[in-house]
Formats: structure tokens, sequence, C-alpha cells
């Protein structure tokens, strides 16, 4: 009798990301990220399913917010506070509870999760998912610029850096 090879089901693989510290990582190494591109990449490197992009909202930013959709990822939009500091506007949206949050909130509907973040924030969502066994990985935007807090996953990082700025750049 011959063996029956046993499907294992397709994993489901959610994405969390914080927009802010991709777009500023990938910035500080002199290129802009196509986003519609890196939608792209999650999906045919880690097998995203689910793609959850946190970003603060900003007036007239309207046109971004539909193409990012189009582009195929679920928005979690928190509001904005302008602040002035040091003779500058600042536009300040921290979203890294939301990230958390949404993460815990989906927890039961994917079997691993991809960390979008170089912010030391997020230690204690790796470490929680690591030792649940659904950290898929940890995608770093710049390997210069990261809280060191994330140093003990070095095994579970991967780093958005220039040997991939031709297959993810904006044209």
């Amino acid at each position: 009798m011959k063996a029956v090879p046993v499907k294992l089901k397709n994993q489901a693989v959610y994405a969390f990301i914080d927009s802010q510290n991709l777009n500023l990582g990938v910035r500080d190494q002199g290129w802009k990220l196509d986003f519609a591109r890196f939608r792209v990449y999650l999906k045919d490197k880690y097998k995203v399913s689910k793609v959850l992009l946190f970003i603060g909202y900003v007036a007239g930013n309207e046109t971004l917010y539909t193409y990012l959709q189009e582009a195929g990822y679920l928005l979690i939009i928190k509001p904005t506070l302008s602040v002035f500091i040091g003779g500058k506007v600042i536009v300040k949206g921290n979203v890294d509870a939301e990230l958390v949050l949404h993460s815990m909130i989906e927890f039961p509907n994917y079997d691993k999760a991809i960390i979008i973040s170089g912010d030391g924030d997020f230690r204690c969502l790796v470490e929680y998912l690591k030792n649940k066994g659904k950290l898929g990985r940890l995608l770093i935007p710049n390997r210069r610029k990261y809280s060191r807090l994330l140093g003990e996953f070095r095994e579970d990082m991967d780093f958005i850096e220039d040997n991939l700025r031709n297959k993810l750049s904006k044209q």
C-alpha cells in the first residue's frame, strides 16, 4: 500500500505594518518605496494573504489612502495632531497601540504574523508572538536604524535593504 502524503492546510499569514517606520526607514536609505510592488513582494516572498497598514490621517492625503487600498492594503487610519516644535509643524500619529491591538484582534485568524517595523515598542508583541509560535518574521525597514530592544530576535529578522531597491523602489 502506498503512503498518501498528508496535505497541510495553507497557513494564513498576516502582515502588520507600521507605515511611518517603514516609509522613513526606506527613505533614510535614499529611495522611496513603491507600496504596490511591496504588497506583491509580501505575497510572493512571505505568502501574506492580508496586510494591515497602520497610518496617521492627514487631510489632503485621500488619494494616497485610495491608492494603498487599491494596492491591497487594509488601512487602519489613526487621527493625527499637528504640533509646533522648534519652529516647525510636526504631524504626530502614533499607531503603535493600534498595531498591537489589531494583531491581537486578528490572532485567531492567522497562523503566522509578519511585523514590519524597527520600533522597539513592538518588542513585547514580537516576544508574545514568538512564544505562541505565531511569529513569521520581523521585517526591519533599515538595518542601520532599528531599536536594539529587538536584538534578541535576530534569527527572526529580515531587512529591507538596498539589494531590494530595484525590485521595490518607486520608478
